[in-house]
């Protein structure tokens, strides 16, 4: 009995980290290219480390580290990363359906390592079936040791790479082009992604600042879920 155990954990891991790799493999570029910024916004390598520990959100990060060399406020980082890591929440909702029942101590710790891409990796994993809990905790937490690993490395490289150069600027913006080219499955995903950036430019033209990440994204999310409850319906 132990061993089937033993085995049926092994396997878990095993299928998890074969999701998670991709993940991992985006990370070292993007988690190096966010070290190499820190340091020479003359950050050291001990805060990047409490940084990935505590926050542990890519975007977020790259913003906090270009405020930082902007000698903006304390509070106006806080706020902007509150803002801008808002949209957790709705991922946290979609998984949420697939994770009813389960322990808080174990929500709290998989919740913890939702990122966009192990969002993304996860939820298909859930819909196409034959995914459980454990493998997606998996997923989740290699791709927060290879961040965490690799914003480390990043800082004490830092050094030795001159400022701008390999685009390391654009790492980040590049990443999630390609997310959301991988997430266009369909009509009405891809009307959802056109609404969304429609959205969000005019929201930025109209109103200054960064409310419009949360707002567009709310809002686009909203217009996906009624084009699919009535692609549903009509089927």
């Amino acid at each position: 009995m132990d061993n089937t155990r033993q085995i049926d954990y092994r396997v878990t891991a095993r299928s998890g980290a074969k999701a998670a790799w991709p993940i991992c493999l985006g990370y070292i570029p993007i988690g190096l290219a966010l070290g190499v910024l820190a340091q020479q916004a003359g950050i050291p390598w001990w805060a990047v480390a409490m940084m990935s520990l505590l926050v542990f959100a890519g975007s977020a990060q790259f913003i906090c580290v270009a405020m930082l060399a902007a000698g903006a406020s304390a509070l106006s980082i806080i706020a902007t990363t509150f803002v801008i890591n808002f949209r957790h929440t709705l991922m946290s909702s979609a998984l949420a359906v697939h994770l009813a029942g389960v322990s808080r101590k174990f929500l709290a710790l998989f919740s913890y390592g939702i990122t966009d891409e192990s969002f993304a990796v996860n939820l298909s994993h859930f819909r196409a079936g034959q995914w459980n809990r454990w493998q997606a905790l998996v997923v989740n937490q290699l791709a927060n040791l290879t961040w965490f690993v690799a914003t480390i490395s990043g800082t004490l490289l830092g050094q030795f790479v001159p400022q701008g150069a390999f685009g390391i600027d654009y790492a980040l913006t590049a990443m999630f082009i390609c997310l959301l080219v991988f997430q266009l499955q369909g009509r009405i995903y891809l009307l959802t992604a056109l609404f969304a950036a429609v959205l969000s430019v005019a929201w930025q033209l109209c109103f200054p600042g960064d409310s419009y990440i949360v707002g567009a994204a709310t809002c686009a999310a909203t217009l996906g879920f009624l084009l699919q409850r009535r692609h549903r319906k009509r089927q």
